[in-house]
C-alpha cells in the first residue's frame, strides 16, 4: 500500500513538472515569437515578403538588407545608413555610464560610511530624481546646457544621462554598502587609511555585483533612450535610436521591411549582447545588499 502511494506521488509529480515545463516553453516562444519574425523578415527579399507568410522562413536568405540599413538606407535626407549613428551612441553611452557609475559608487559610500548631518534627507531628496519623468526636464537642461555651451554636442548628452542617472546609481549603491559591516572602514581609519584609500582598496574591490547591475541598469537606459537624443541632438550628432525612427519613417516609394527589421534588430543588438554576456549577474547584483550582514 505505501509502496503504490509513493508511485502515485512520484507520478503526479512528473505529470506536474512536464506541465510546468511544456507552460514555460509555451511562455517563452510566445515572447521571442517578435524577435523571430524580424529576423526573418530581415532576411527575406521584397518579393519574398510580398507572397510569404508572415513567420514563414525566407526562401533564400538574403543580407542585402542588413548591407543597406547599415550603410545606405536613408533617415531623414541623410542616406549613410545607421554605422554613424551607431558611433555617436556608442561615444557617449560608454563615457556616461562610466562616470553616472563612478560617482554613484562615491555617493553611496559617502552616504553609509561618512555619514553627515542631513545625510538622510540629502538621500530622500536625491531619490526623487528617480520618480522625475524625462519630459519634466527638458527645459531646465536645455537651459543648463545653453549656459554651459554644450548644447547639440557629444558632451552634452553625456551630461544629460550622467545627471538623470546618478539618483538611481547613488540608489544601488547605498542599498548594496549598506550590507558592508561598518567595522572594516573603521579598522582602515584606525590604520590611517583615508577617504579615497579606503574607497579604492575596500570599497571597490567587494562590489562587482552591484558594478554590473549600474552597467546594465544605466546602459540599457542610456543606448534605448529616444527623448533626450531627439531634443539634444540633431543632425549627424543623433544617436541611433533617433535614426532608426528617422528611417522608418522615411519613404522613398517603396516600404523595405526587410530594412526596416534589419536596422531595429542592429540598434538593439549592443543591449541583447550586455544582457547575454552578464544578465545572470544582475539579479545576484540586485539582492546582494537585500540582507545586512
Amino acid at each position: 500500500m505505501v509502496e503504490v502511494q509513493r508511485t502515485e506521488t512520484a507520478g503526479a509529480r512528473v505529470i506536474g513538472r512536464v506541465m510546468l515545463y511544456a507552460l514555460l516553453i509555451l511562455f517563452a516562444l510566445y515572447y521571442l515569437m517578435p524577435l523571430f519574425v524580424m529576423l526573418t523578415t530581415s532576411l527575406k527579399t521584397l518579393d519574398d515578403i510580398r507572397g510569404g507568410n508572415l513567420i514563414a522562413l525566407p526562401e533564400q536568405v538574403s543580407f542585402d538588407a542588413w548591407i543597406k540599413a547599415w550603410s545606405s538606407a536613408c533617415t531623414g535626407v541623410n542616406c549613410g545608413g545607421l554605422s554613424g549613428n551607431f558611433w555617436n551612441s556608442v561615444s557617449f553611452v560608454l563615457p556616461a555610464v562610466a562616470i553616472s557609475t563612478l560617482i554613484g559608487a562615491l555617493n553611496g559610500y559617502v552616504l553609509t560610511m561618512w555619514r553627515f548631518r542631513g545625510s538622510d534627507v540629502f538621500f530622500t531628496l536625491l531619490l526623487i530624481g528617480c520618480f522625475i519623468p524625462f519630459q519634466v526636464v527638458l527645459l531646465p537642461m536645455a537651459q543648463t546646457l545653453g549656459w554651459l555651451g554644450i548644447a547639440n554636442s557629444t558632451t552634452g548628452l553625456i551630461f544629460v544621462h550622467v545627471v538623470y542617472g546618478l539618483a538611481f546609481t547613488t540608489l544601488f549603491f547605498r542599498n548594496f554598502y549598506v550590507s558592508i559591516p561598518e567595522e572594516l572602514v573603521k579598522a582602515a581609519r584606525i590604520d590611517g587609511a583615508g577617504f579615497f584609500r579606503i574607497f579604492w582598496r575596500i570599497i571597490l574591490p567587494l562590489s562587482p555585483p552591484i558594478l554590473v547591475v549600474c552597467v546594465i541598469w544605466q546602459f540599457t537606459q542610456i543606448w534605448n533612450d529616444f527623448l533626450f537624443g531627439v531634443v539634444f541632438s540633431s543632425g549627424e550628432r543623433q544617436p541611433i535610436t533617433v535614426a532608426l525612427n528617422n528611417l522608418v519613417n522615411t519613404s522613398t516609394g517603396v516600404k523595405e521591411y526587410n530594412v526596416d527589421m534589419a536596422a531595429a534588430i542592429i540598434a538593439g543588438l549592443p543591449t541583447l549582447f550586455v544582457y547575454v554576456v552578464a544578465g545572470k549577474y544582475f539579479v545576484r547584483g540586485l539582492t546582494a545588499g537585500s540582507v545586512k550582514g
